[in-house]
């Protein structure tokens, strides 16, 4: 009881929630997502020109989330020791020089390193600027933990109550940027500059993503200062980084194996990768269904995952909100993974209509169940080693991107149609799973 008392002003959790905007982290992360997804749609065709084939693409596309593996628990454990802000940047910069150096790969002669002809593998040339442009997608990978470290940022200066509507802005900011990148990529390459100019836009938006945190983003929160009053005062006033005061040597540095000891934390892992291993999945099957079966093209294909986003954006910014205030994180990731296991189902026979219904249950299902996922997980991971789980699930949903991404085209090859049937059944046991979310969240509130 004493607790429901305390006033406003005395909980930590509510002052740094009103006391730093979201607006700076939302456009942190729109701009991240907004630069990477604007080469996408031109990607395939810059491989297959510089010697590459289908199984280079796939490994080009694959590389990022390989190199977050190693990168994303260093930066988010960094970001514990010396604060979101500093390792935000650090990030965004490598950001900022991958795409310098993807710039220098369109200038670079096509000369060829070696030549490979393979019954499995297909045949295949790997050229010099194929080679700089595999270096490019690794740095940007490895430098890759402002998702996660963004994530870690949002718990901070968040409330608990208010987490999984925070989660959900971030949510739609990142759907924001997949739908303006793929947009502005198009509306950029039929510029006279060709390729050149969703490359420089990367570039550009890198650069003010940088800037936003140089000059925008405040540190997360507030530690204690040790010493008087006038050297606290002294110290903000000389505009040192709030983290730079405190005190680490009490913190206790966690490798993989001390964060599997850590409660419930293994438990979130697992099931933050069989999300995500459905997600990717669906990710590489559902082109490739839609070339064979609905017979789209590009525009088409386009079309639809603009709804898709455009449907997400609508259940994040209106649909979630309200549930959030009546139903718990754990009913809602129940709920959610049901509707989006449901959505795998219905892809299956391949009509039109029943394409277009499994997006609105695609968008309802990810829509309630990730952003809950995600501030559960923040919960759950408290406020010590926050950075360190974030990272450490960025690195797993890194994992099951990896294998998603090979797992989807070698079961749609085998299966077609049928691939979406595992898809669905990861999801529905991952809905099975998340029962067990409901003992955490109560062990959370006692």
């Amino acid at each position: 009881m004493k607790m429901e008392n305390r006033s406003r002003k005395d909980d930590p959790d509510i002052q740094t929630g009103e006391s730093i905007s979201l607006l700076p982290i939302l456009a942190v992360n729109f701009i991240g997502t907004l630069g990477f997804s604007i080469v996408l749609p031109f990607l395939v065709f810059l491989v297959n020109r510089l010697g590459g084939n289908a199984f280079i693409y796939g490994l080009a596309s694959s590389i990022y989330p390989a190199f977050q593996l190693i990168g994303a628990p260093i930066l988010g454990r960094w970001s514990d020791t010396y604060g979101r802000k500093k390792i935000l940047l650090l990030s965004q910069l490598g950001t900022l020089f991958s795409w310098i150096i993807f710039l220098g790969v369109l200038f670079l002669p096509v000369t060829s390193l070696f030549k490979i002809d393979s019954s499995v593998l297909g045949a295949f040339t790997i050229t010099l600027p194929l080679a700089v442009l595999f270096f490019a997608r690794a740095l940007d990978g490895l430098t890759g933990g402002n998702v996660s470290v963004a994530n870690a940022y949002l718990a901070d200066i968040t409330a608990e109550r208010d987490r999984s509507r925070n989660f959900g802005k971030m949510s739609i900011s990142e759907n924001l940027g997949f739908i303006v990148g793929p947009a502005l990529a198009g509306i950029l390459s039929v510029t006279a500059y060709g390729d050149l100019a969703p490359v420089l836009g990367a570039i550009i938006i890198s650069l003010i993503g940088t800037l936003l945190i140089i000059f925008y983003l405040p540190e997360s929160k507030e530690c204690a200062l040790e010493g008087s009053e006038e050297a606290e005062n002294i110290r903000k006033i000389l505009g040192y980084e709030i983290r730079e005061c405190r005190s680490t040597k009490g913190i206790k540095k966690l490798d993989f194996r001390g964060v599997l000891r850590l409660p419930n934390i293994p438990y979130m892992l697992g099931l933050y990768f069989l999300i995500d291993l459905g997600y990717n999945v669906f990710y590489t099957a559902f082109p490739l269904h839609a070339i064979s079966v609905l017979n789209w093209n590009i525009a088409k294909m386009g079309v639809y995952f603009t709804v898709l986003s455009g449907l997400l954006i609508i259940v994040q910014s209106t649909v979630l909100p309200r549930a959030s205030r009546k139903y718990s994180d754990a009913a809602l990731i129940i709920f959610g993974s049901l509707m989006l296991g449901t959505n795998f189902l219905l892809l299956i026979p391949g009509n039109l209509f029943l394409t277009y219904l499994a997006a609105g249950f695609f968008a309802l299902g990810d829509g309630l169940m990730w952003p809950s996922f995600l501030s559960l997980l923040s919960k759950v991971a408290g406020k010590e080693y926050q950075g360190t789980i974030q990272g450490f699930a960025s690195s797993f949903g890194g994992l099951a991107s990896i294998t998603g991404l090979i797992l989807g085209g070698l079961l749609y090859e085998k299966l077609a149609g049928s691939s979406f049937l595992i898809a669905g059944l990861v999801i529905y046991t991952v809905f099975l799973l998340n029962f067990r979310l409901r003992h955490f969240e109560r062990k959370i509130e006692h």
